[in-house]
């Protein structure tokens, strides 16, 4: 039975910054760094100290060519970490999982927002999950799984097939009981995609905003800015910042990011061009 009103609530202000911390030892920028929960929180409270509104927590890596771990193995990561996080941070967690165990754990453990690429697709009882519990929910576009994800990915048009793909899934998960304010949706910058893909959806993100859901753009340190760039993970954080400032301008709404403060305020400094507003 689904509860009387959603548990949690999607409430996050505009723009908002998502502060990624990974609990993997393999993922493609920060993987080792915060296996601790000590570290992770850490990390966590200095991501929101310069500005996150939400901190998302991943305990599998989804990099390209990237093996699936169990259940238990990414439980063993990221539960301490969010039960450590959970009375400490001031903001809402996010667990990027395609768990539904995984998720239905996190959540208990104090976790309010389900990160899920694969729209959830991977795990049939996911959707169960979130209308079950009433908590936010992102559904990524991601073409094949991390493992082969970019072994020549190719579309007609991918911001149509990447659109049409997310409307299929906000569907679904209507036609399952979620909520229609509990969804994000999220084009899946780098999962599946070429560089001239990412570009092309960037280009085009606006079009995203069609859904009628807030846009959720996690372009950070991608390889498709170190293509253009020349540049390793590290070096890529100016790059980000300008994905940020272009999605912003396009409706995104929320922004996952590894470097939260050069992001805020590169935000600060669209949001008072575009809305008048200065104060911090």
């Amino acid at each position: 039975m689904l509860p009387a009103a959603p548990t949690f609530s999607l409430d996050l202000p505009f723009p908002a910054i998502m502060g990624v911390v990974n609990v993997t030892p393999d993922s493609f920028s920060d993987g080792g760094k915060y296996l601790a929960a000590d570290a992770a929180l850490e990390q966590a409270l200095t991501l929101v100290r310069e500005g996150a509104s939400v901190v998302d927590i991943g305990g599998e890596s989804t990099r390209p060519g990237s093996e699936t771990v169990s259940a238990d193995e990414e439980l063993r990561r990221v539960l301490p970490v969010i039960e450590t996080l959970a009375g400490s941070v001031g903001v809402p967690i996010s667990v990027d999982t395609m768990k539904a165990e995984v998720a239905r754990r996190a959540l208990a453990a104090g976790a309010t927002i389900i990160n899920d690429v694969s729209a959830l697709r991977f795990d049939d009882e996911m959707v169960g999950v979130v209308a079950e519990s009433g908590c936010p929910v992102c559904l990524m576009h991601m073409k094949g799984q991390p493992k082969t994800m970019q072994d020549d990915p190719r579309y007609d048009d991918v911001v149509d097939e990447v659109l049409r793909f997310l409307e299929e899934r906000v569907s679904f998960a209507l036609s399952r009981g979620v909520r229609e304010e509990q969804i994000m949706v999220d084009p899946g910058v780098g999962f599946g995609k070429t560089v001239a893909h990412n570009l092309a959806l960037l280009d085009g993100l606006a079009r995203f905003t069609t859904l009628g859901r807030p846009v959720l753009l996690g372009a950070s340190r991608k390889r498709f800015l170190g293509a253009i760039l020349g540049a390793e993970p590290a070096d890529r954080v100016t790059g980000t910042v300008a994905t940020t400032v272009i999605g912003y301008l396009a409706g995104a709404h929320i922004f996952r990011v590894h470097d939260v403060k050069p992001n805020f305020e590169a935000l600060r400094v669209a949001l008072a061009v575009r809305e008048g507003v200065t104060a911090p």
